[in-house]
This record gives structure tokens, C-alpha cells and sequence, in this order.
């Protein structure tokens, strides 16, 4: 009986030690990313308003540095609003079906050889996962808010995003091929000896597609048909208020920020130096770079018009998804071969 005791004494020490561990790795990942999303907000209208010739935030603190401060204590206060005769469990239920995806898939994302939360071997297979989940949130937001208006932004944010997963599922199949494996780690380490052994240079359609491909998962400019003012009042999230609208704020903007660090980390070496011989590898490359790409997300709102919704699925279905499977039978050739550096 007293060992018996003992064991199950160790196996909880053990079990709470893990759990505490465990929090602690996600709390240092978290609560940095909701400060980076917070002041990405803050940098869109900055960056936006400085293309456009504009001031941008400028009263809420130095510079308007306090702004996101300001709409987060905004929100929180604001009532939260539910629709008569809509489904309330769904209703509140469908935010968080949005969020947590986005915020699960960082469990798998290296930022260097060393510093991950969890080392999978299907790392790919999670993040694939984890960034498709996040359409039945948008459904379920649209059909139980029991408006046409949000139901028919749903399906048409639904189309969209299913249309444009292929194109990005067979992007990363053409990752998967040249790194030769599912582990992102050890797909950043296939890409070290400098720039000219990043991914991108064999598999830059590819690259294209994913990038274009992850701007119109996220719903953002100008993929945004989903939330076309003119036409249906703002899309699936129209019944939303207060911190249930803040919750797929931030889901879109956490998104954002996740494809910009897989494009960085799956074609343009992660934590890898362009010249290893004269800068050494290290985190900040991996930051520096997914700041370029979270850049490219500003300057394409700023710069093009919204599409129409057939010239959006026509994009899909008839250009980036070919183009995707003509790409992945030239990679296919260039395996059989065994054309260095990358195929090898």
C-alpha cells in the first residue's frame, strides 16, 4: 500500500511539474503574440496613412503609441449584443472556434533549432490542421446569428477559404518534397549554407501561390469580399459587438502574423543567415523576415482594389491550384534526378 501511495505520489509531482512547465512555454509564446497583434493594428494605420499621405493614430499617447490600448479597453466595455432568436450557445461558441486554432498552431513553430514548444514529426500535417479548422468558426458565426446578411458573407468567406486551402495544401506538398520531411525544424535545417540553398529559388511559383494563397485565407485586402461593405454590411461577423468581434479581430490578425513565419521559415530559411560565413544565424533573422512579409499584408491593402467575388474563385480554382500541380511534377522530375543543391 505504501509503495503504491508513493508512486502515485511521484506520478503527480510529475504530472504537475509538466503542467506548470508546460504553462510557462506557453505563456512566454502568448503573451508576446497579443502584444504583436495589438500594435500590428497600430502599424497597419500607420503604414497605411503614411502611403496615402495621411497622420495615422497621433493623440492617444506619444506618437499615438497608446492607441491599441485604448480600442482594447474600448471593446471590453462595449455590450455584447445577441441577435433575437439566434442561437446563443453557437453564437458565443463560434469566436473562440476561430481563435484558438489560430493560436494552437504556434505550438509547433520553431523559432530556432532549439526554442519550440512542441518538436513534432507532422509538424506540417498540425499547421495544416489548425489553419482549416478556423472555417467552421466563420460558418457557424454566420448561421447563428440568424441574418441573412451574416449567413451569406459565411458562405461566401467558406468558398473562399476552401478554394484557396488546396492551392496552399499543394504549396506545401512541394515543401515537403524538397525538404523531406514534416518536422519544420528540420525543414529549416535542409536550407542552411546560406541563400542560395533557400527554398524559394527552386519553388518560387510555389512560394507565390502560398503567399497569395494565405492573404485570401485571412480574408484581407484585396480578398475581401467576405466583408464587402457595399454589398453585404460587413460579412459574417455583422451581429458583433464588443469583445466577440474583438475575439475574430484578433483571430484575422494572429492569422496574418502565422503565414508571414511559415513563409519565412518554409522558403526563406527561418533563423538561417543569407551569409553564414560572415553573420551568424540566430532569432532575429527569423523576426526580420516575417516582418517583411507582415509588411507585404499593409502594402497590399493599401495598394489594390477589392476583387469580385468569380474573378476571386476564377484566381483559385483555374490559376493558383494548376499552376500548384504543373509545379509539383517539375519538382517531381527534378527528385527522380536528383538536381542539387536542393533535390539532391
Amino acid at each position: 500500500m505504501t509503495e503504491f501511495l508513493i508512486s502515485i505520489w511521484e506520478w503527480l509531482h510529475e504530472y504537475v511539474q509538466y503542467t506548470v512547465y508546460s504553462g510557462v512555454k506557453a505563456l512566454l509564446i502568448l503573451l508576446p503574440l497579443f502584444i504583436v497583434v495589438a500594435y500590428y493594428t497600430y502599424a497597419e494605420r500607420k503604414v497605411i496613412g503614411y502611403m496615402q499621405i495621411r497622420m495615422g493614430p497621433n493623440r492617444v499617447g506619444p506618437k499615438g503609441l497608446l492607441q491599441p490600448f485604448a480600442d482594447m479597453f474600448k471593446l471590453m466595455f462595449k455590450e455584447i449584443i445577441i441577435p433575437t432568436n439566434s442561437n446563443r450557445y453557437l453564437f458565443i461558441i463560434a469566436p473562440v472556434i476561430t481563435f484558438a486554432p489560430s493560436m494552437a498552431a504556434w505550438a509547433v513553430i520553431p523559432f530556432n533549432s532549439e526554442l519550440v514548444f512542441a518538436d513534432i514529426n507532422a509538424g506540417l500535417l498540425y499547421i495544416l490542421a489548425m489553419t482549416s479548422i478556423g472555417v467552421y468558426g466563420v460558418i457557424i458565426a454566420g448561421w447563428a446569428s440568424n441574418s441573412k446578411y451574416a449567413l451569406l458573407g459565411a458562405m461566401r468567406s467558406a468558398a473562399q477559404i476552401v478554394a484557396y486551402e488546396i492551392a496552399m495544401g499543394f504549396a506545401l506538398v512541394g515543401v515537403l518534397m524538397v525538404g523531406g520531411s514534416l518536422n519544420l525544424g528540420e525543414i529549416v535545417a535542409k536550407q542552411s549554407g546560406g541563400i542560395g540553398h533557400w527554398f524559394f529559388i527552386p519553388l518560387l511559383p510555389l512560394f507565390f501561390v502560398y503567399l497569395i494563397s494565405g492573404v485570401a485565407e485571412t480574408n484581407r485586402a484585396p480578398f475581401d469580399v467576405a466583408e464587402g461593405e457595399s454589398e453585404i454590411v460587413a460579412g459574417f461577423d455583422v451581429e458583433y459587438s464588443g469583445m466577440t468581434f474583438a475575439v475574430f479581430f484578433l483571430a484575422e490578425y494572429a492569422n496574418m502574423i502565422l503565414i508571414a513565419m511559415l513563409c519565412s521559415l518554409m522558403f526563406f530559411g527561418g533563423w538561417l543567415s543569407p551569409v553564414p560565413a560572415h553573420v551568424g544565424d540566430g532569432i532575429g533573422w527569423l523576426f526580420g523576415k516575417t516582418a517583411v512579409f507582415m509588411l507585404l499584408f499593409l502594402w497590399f491593402r493599401a495598394t489594390f482594389p477589392r476583387y469580385r467575388y468569380d474573378q476571386i474563385m476564377r484566381l483559385g480554382w483555374k490559376v493558383l491550384l494548376p499552376v500548384t500541380i504543373v509545379w509539383l511534377v517539375v519538382e517531381g522530375i527534378a527528385v527522380y534526378f536528383k538536381i542539387g543543391p536542393w533535390f539532391g
